[in-house]
Order: C-alpha cells, then sequence, then structure tokens
C-alpha cells in the first residue's frame, strides 16, 4: 500500500494519468478488498480458516502477475487495465486474508477485544513504515523502477503462506453453538445489507462504465450510457437484497448495527482513502522526499498508540464508543491543520494530530461490532471490513482524486487562463454525479515539477502552485467525513449512556460467556 502510495507519480508521469485515473487505481487496491472479506466472513465459519488463507495465497501471486507485465511501451489505456484489475486481485487477496484475521483475533481474545483487535491492526501502519522505507531508500536514492519496488511484497506473501501451514484453527461464537447461517445474518438484516448493496451497485457501475462508453461518442451518448450502468448496478443489488430478505425472513437487523456499517463506510473513506493520497499531497505540498518521511512517522506513531488500547479502555475508562467519538473530533482538526502547512516542522504536528485521531478508528469499529452482535459470528465484521474498503475505494480514493482535479483546474483557471487552458486534462473527471471537472494533466504536471523552481517557465510555476492549493482545499473538504463521524459516536455514546453504559455480549454456553485468564 505504502510502496503503491509512492510510485503513483511514477505512474502519473509514465502513462500520463490524471488524478482521477490514480484514484480509480488506488480505489481498485481496496474495492476488491470487499469481495474478498465478505465471501470470506459468508464462509468462514462453514469450511474452517485454513483453506481462505490458500486462497488468499493463490490470488497474490496472480496479482502479481497481471501488475507486474505491464509493459513500459504501453499505452495508457493499456497501462491503465493492467494497473487496475492487479490492483484489484490483490485487494481480494487481502480481504480473504482479513477476513480470517478479524473473527480469528476476536475469537481467541473474548473478553479484551478492543486491545487485541488494535494490536492486531497495528501491523498495518508497521507495514506503511518498512513499505515507506523500501521506497524512499530504493525509490528516491537507488532509483530502482516502480516494478522491482512493488514486487517485494511477495516476500511477506511467502512468508505468511509458510507460517500458516499445519496451524490449528478455533470456531466463533455463533459457530460454536450452531448457529445456522440464516440466524447469523438477522442482525445484520434488510438496513445493514442496505448499505453494502449499495456500495455493489456502485462498483457494478464503475466497472460497466467502459465498458459501455466508447470512443468518439457524444456528451449525449456518453451521458446515456453512464445512465445505463447505474442501472445495471442498481438492478443487481436490488436482486441481492431481496435474497437477504428471503433469508432472513424480512428481519429489518439491528438499527446499532446498520449505525456501525453507516459510520465504517465513512471510515474506510477518511482513513484508507486519504492514507491513498496523503504522501503525494504532503510531498506535492513541501517535496516528495519529505511527504514520504511524513508518511513514515505518522506510521510509526500508529504503530505505537494502537498498543495502547487496552490502557485507555481499562485504566482510563473510556469506552470503545468513547474512544471513537474523540479519535473522530481529532482528526476532522487533523486534516485541517494539515492543510495549512509550509513547513517541514509544522507538517510533523499537523499530521501527527490526524494521526492521533485515526490510528483507533478501524480495529475498535470492529470490536464494537464483535462485542455487541456474537451472533453474527464471522459475517457480521467482514462485512464491516468490506463496507470500509468499498467505501475507500469508491469514494475515498477517487473522490480526493476528483477533488484535487477540481479544486487545482478552479485554482489555476482563476489565477492563470492561458496555463490552464495549456495544462488542462485532456478528459474530465468524474464522481457519482458530482459533475464533471477538468484537472491538470499528469504528464505535463509531473515535467512542471520535475523542472527545478528556478528553470520553470511562468505557466508551469503556475500549474504547480495550483496543484498544490488543490491539495490544500482537498484536504479541508475531507475534514467534513470525521466531523460527520463524530455526530454519529455521539449519538451511540448517547445511547449506551441511557441503558447503563457499554458491555460486550456474550452467547450462553461459549468459549466467550465466562472470564478466562487467556
Amino acid at each position: 500500500f505504502s510502496i503503491r502510495g509512492a510510485i503513483l507519480a511514477d505512474w502519473g508521469h509514465i502513462y500520463g494519468f490524471t488524478g482521477a485515473q490514480l484514484g480509480m487505481i488506488t480505489g481498485a487496491g481496496l474495492t476488491g478488498f470487499c469481495f474478498g472479506i465478505i465471501i470470506a466472513g459468508l464462509v468462514a465459519d462453514k469450511i474452517g480458516y485454513g483453506l481462505l488463507v490458500l486462497a488468499a495465497f493463490a490470488f497474490h501471486i496472480i496479482s502479481a502477475v497481471v501488475t507486474l507485465i505491464v509493459p513500459a511501451s504501453a499505452s495508457q489505456a493499456e497501462a491503465y487495465q493492467y494497473l487496475y484489475w492487479g490492483s484489484f486481485i490483490f485487494a481480494i487477496a487481502n480481504g480473504t486474508l482479513e477476513g480470517v484475521a478479524n473473527p480469528l483475533v476476536a475469537t481467541l481474545f473474548p473478553h479484551n477485544r478492543t486491545h487485541y483487535l488494535n494490536i492486531l491492526h497495528a501491523s498495518w501502519p508497521a507495514g506503511l513504515v518498512l513499505g515507506s522505507l523500501l521506497a524512499l531508500l530504493l525509490g528516491q536514492y537507488m532509483h530502482w523502477g516502480w516494478k522491482a519496488q512493488l514486487g517485494l511484497f511477495i516476500i511477506p506473501v511467502i512468508g505468511y503462506g509458510v507460517l500458516f501451514l499445519g496451524q490449528h484453527m478455533p470456531k466463533s461464537e455463533a459457530a460454536e453453538r450452531g448457529l445456522k447461517f440464516a440466524d447469523m445474518f438477522k442482525d445484520i438484516g434488510i438496513l445493514g445489507a442496505l448499505i453494502v448493496c449499495f456500495l455493489l451497485s456502485l462498483f457494478i457501475s464503475s466497472i460497466m462504465q467502459p465498458l459501455l462508453t466508447k470512443a468518439g461518442y457524444t456528451a449525449e451518448q456518453t451521458a446515456h450510457a453512464v445512465q445505463t450502468s447505474n442501472w445495471i448496478g442498481y438492478a443487481l443489488a436490488a436482486v441481492l437484497l431481496v435474497i437477504v430478505a428471503i433469508m432472513t425472513r424480512f428481519s429489518l437487523g439491528a438499527w446499532l448495527l446498520f449505525m456501525l456499517f453507516i459510520a465504517h463506510a465513512l471510515v474506510g473513506t477518511v482513513e484508507l482513502g486519504t492514507d491513498s493520497w496523503m504522501q503525494n499531497i504532503t510531498g506535492n505540498i513541501l517535496d516528495p522526499k519529505q511527504g514520504m518521511i511524513l508518511f513514515i512517522w505518522t506510521s510509526m506513531f500508529m504503530f505505537t498508540l494502537r498498543f495502547f488500547a487496552g490502557f485507555i479502555e481499562k485504566h482510563i475508562g473510556l469506552s470503545p464508543v468513547g474512544i471513537l467519538l474523540i479519535a473522530a473530533t481529532i482528526a476532522c482538526i487533523g486534516l485541517n491543520v494539515v492543510s495549512t502547512i509550509h513547513t517541514f516542522i509544522g507538517a510533523i504536528l499537523a499530521v501527527s494530530i490526524y494521526a492521533l485521531g485515526k490510528t483507533y478508528f478501524w480495529p475498535t469499529m470492529l470490536a464494537v461490532a464483535a462485542d455487541r452482535f456474537p451472533k453474527t459470528g464471522a459475517i457480521a465484521i467482514s462485512m464491516m471490513g468490506g463496507i470500509g474498503m468499498l467505501s475507500a475505494g469508491l469514494v475515498g480514493g477517487p473522490g480526493l482524486g476528483y477533488a484535487n482535479d477540481r479544486f487545482a483546474g478552479q485554482e489555476l483557471a482563476r489565477t492563470n487562463p492561458a496555463a490552464y487552458q495549456q495544462f488542462r486534462a485532456a478528459e474530465p473527471s468524474r464522481l457519482l454525479g458530482a459533475g464533471e471537472a477538468y484537472g491538470l494533466d499528469g504528464k505535463k504536471l509531473g515535467d512542471a515539477k520535475a523542472t527545478p523552481a528556478a528553470q520553470r517557465t511562468p505557466d508551469q510555476q503556475a500549474a504547480v502552485e495550483a496543484d498544490q492549493q488543490g491539495n490544500r482545499m482537498t484536504l479541508r473538504a475531507d475534514s467534513a467525513i470525521p466531523a460527520a463521524m463524530a455526530v454519529i459516536y455521539l449519538i451511540l455514546f448517547i445511547y449506551f449512556k441511557s441503558i447503563g453504559g457499554y458491555k460486550a455480549v456474550h452467547l450462553a454456553g461459549t468459549h466467550g460467556s465466562e472470564p478466562t485468564t487467556a
């Protein structure tokens, strides 16, 4: 993930991708995760974890082949397909593996899930640190090509394949009780499935649009193709929703889990969507090496902080929902502060505030779902992970790319109309009916950034400055998401206070029903 974020500029320069196209590629590296983790969650309690680990291993190897065979001479359209689908298959593998990891840890530690799920997810920023250090060393200093850098992920893939061989896997509380699949799904119900189906409709639409749109189409024909792809997505999602409704005997589901699903869609957008661009954005505002160093710093900070989630819950007395409420408030403040950076020292302080906020989102959300809805087994937390990744891939990554295109294009058009005509991208960026936005041509902008500041033409300098201002405005717009999350967490906080406080729920007669010394 971090190496891919570091080589976005290389892809843009080599193949001339716009910000929106790069956002779609990074988004594919997240949306595929949804299919892996949801499918894994649906079958984990029935087929066991071992087969799922084997499937993840196979998908990781396939993704390496698809991504790394893209020829350097490929056209923009050809390169886009290789990189998009290679990232998508990679994400399926990641999702399948996390479909094992989350319920496994929730099962092993039923009385301390917040603590141990945060420790499990400390491996995420640890990987970001390692990947960023490798990208800094191999890319910035040793000038390795992007294929050599990205191909390093095969090493940990082989590592986990070996480590999982011969391991004995426990059963979740729901599987231990022998609950039927339909019973596990009742708390999710129609409301929970509605969130997943809506995001799936967006994904299906995004796949159908390029298939239905041909070169040379008029604006009217293109609009009709987009509308058709949207309806195909809605239709298929509606079929899935009807299947869930029938399977659960038209159970609406738990309103609390519905709220958690909505909140986690926002978590995916602000955490992973922002992470996929943060290194690029801070690198644009300052310089690429400093952007990478800042990304490493925030990841190390997150890695350390996630080991203290249990301390905060047990000794400071904050419930998981209280932790989430404070975290969302801090993240909102942090994004606004990051948008104002001008110096490296100021940037360290700004990204630290943001990192402090986002640290506890993902694992603590999973802990709340596992604590309150044990009857769902691996399904609810796997669906929650899928929702977060789908949201990050469809809205977060592409949304920030779209926002940057819109803001940068508008800024250059305002400050230097002649330069705007020179640097304007040939194709507009689009996002969920938000209207067309013409960003800046990735290749021309890359050439301008590669030119020393003293040697840039006035038009090149204007384009670089407009891109930087677009980055700042994008971060300020992004801060509205954790603000909305804070409102949701406040509602949940008040609810739990009204019923006597937050408590984990366990199924009678299972390993979680009585405290253990494990």
